[in-house]
């Protein structure tokens, strides 16, 4: 893990907030001249900690109506089974999050869709072709209450 100072805190939280700060406003917000706020920037990103930089979409302005978490049993707990739904799930468009969990289910996948139909089409062409799946159990968004992208640091 890499130190964080209280300097690059404040530059992460801006940068979370609007990545489209430039360096030069960054470093106004914090009262540091251009250079310490750029390299700091680059030491960030180099370091992994800022992995990318993103448009956020406003889902339904675009027709993507539908989320569903649908959880996933595997036939069988093999490395070669579960590295070959990964490989698919890697894959699939609509599929946004996933996880490999503990309980009664080995993933979960954040699926995001136009509508119903969609999501049946998802399942019967996509999740359902393949082999290594035991079953499914899908979960219905019916309203989202809070959806945030920024990490406490």
């Amino acid at each position: 893990m890499i130190k964080l100072d209280a300097t690059d805190h404040e530059i992460l939280k801006s940068l979370q907030k609007n990545a489209l700060f430039t360096t030069k406003e960054l470093a106004a917000k914090l009262n540091l001249s251009y250079t310490p706020v750029y390299e700091r920037i680059r030491k960030l990103e180099k370091e992994g900690i800022i992995k990318k930089y993103v448009a956020l979409l406003d889902r339904q302005k675009i027709g993507k109506n539908l989320v569903v978490f649908c959880n996933i049993s595997l036939k069988e707990h093999s490395r070669a089974n579960g590295d070959r739904f990964v490989k698919a799930v890697l894959a699939f468009e609509e599929v946004t999050e996933c996880y490999n969990i503990s309980g009664g289910y080995d993933f979960m996948l954040k699926v995001v869709v136009n509508d119903m139909p969609a999501y049946q089409q998802f399942l019967m062409d996509k999740l359902g072709t393949l082999d290594s799946i035991g079953n499914t159990h899908s979960i219905f968004v019916m309203s989202e209450i809070k959806h945030e992208t920024a990490l406490v640091v």
